[in-house]
């Protein structure tokens, strides 16, 4: 299933059309993502400082924040389940960025990326809760009454079922309308149209990376909470 914004022509049809893959489109470019991360995982790793400065700065500052705000909202249990949050959180804030390159496409544009990332997620808290709570897991689909306890065991299945979905499409939604937005603003002014705009549109996929952080950090709270 396509669904990725489509340009008259992107890096990865003509590296596709030399590899002859018949890869999509935003499969190349979540592996450019992933490149990326890991070529500056490799660069900091021999570069470590007691003082940080540089890349390896901006990675403590940005890692550090997100690591307090997890802590202060699920408590020390949080950073058990922090490189997780972390690790998409960066992931898909680096997909976002990749779109603001002209000739390029944010992977997170495409449904596709965001179902799998959103499975992810949905089979990670389950598993957490699970691991933590046993059989007795089951109690955080059951409501604090007994008698309501088979209602609110369809109704609460139906919700977290959703979830993915939910995750799904509120980021390919908003990801794909900024890019439809660059795109028609690039055609009608190639320059003083796009240019003011990337601060904002800077602005907007890290709050969509942040949103989907947080969401997530919400389903793991709730499956790390005792159940009522």
């Amino acid at each position: 299933m396509s669904a990725g914004l489509p340009h008259p022509l992107t890096y990865s049809v003509i590296i596709d059309e030399k590899l002859g893959l018949g890869l999509p489109p935003h499969v190349y470019y979540m592996w450019l993502a992933m490149i990326i991360l890991f070529t500056c995982a490799m660069m900091l790793r021999g570069r470590l400082q007691l003082v940080p400065g540089g890349l390896q700065n901006v990675f403590e500052t940005i890692i550090g924040g997100l690591e307090d705000f997890t802590v202060t909202n699920i408590g020390e249990e949080g950073r058990k389940v922090f490189p997780f949050l972390c690790a998409m959180f960066i992931f898909i804030l680096v997909m976002n960025y990749i779109g603001l390159i002209p000739g390029c496409d944010a992977a997170t544009a495409n449904v596709n990326t965001n179902a799998a990332m959103a499975l992810c997620v949905f089979i990670y808290y389950n598993f957490i809760g699970i691991k933590k709570w046993g059989f007795g897991y089951i109690k955080h689909f059951m409501g604090p009454m007994a008698a309501l306890a088979p209602l609110m065991l369809v109704l609460e299945t139906v919700s977290h079922i959703a979830r993915p979905l939910s995750l799904t499409l509120r980021l390919f939604g908003n990801i794909r309308g900024e890019e439809i937005v660059l795109v028609l603003l690039f055609v009608l002014a190639p320059v003083l149209g796009t240019l003011p705009m990337y601060f904002l549109f800077i602005l907007g996929k890290t709050i969509q990376a942040f949103i989907f952080f947080m969401l997530t950090m919400i389903y793991l709270k709730g499956s790390l909470e005792h159940a009522h």
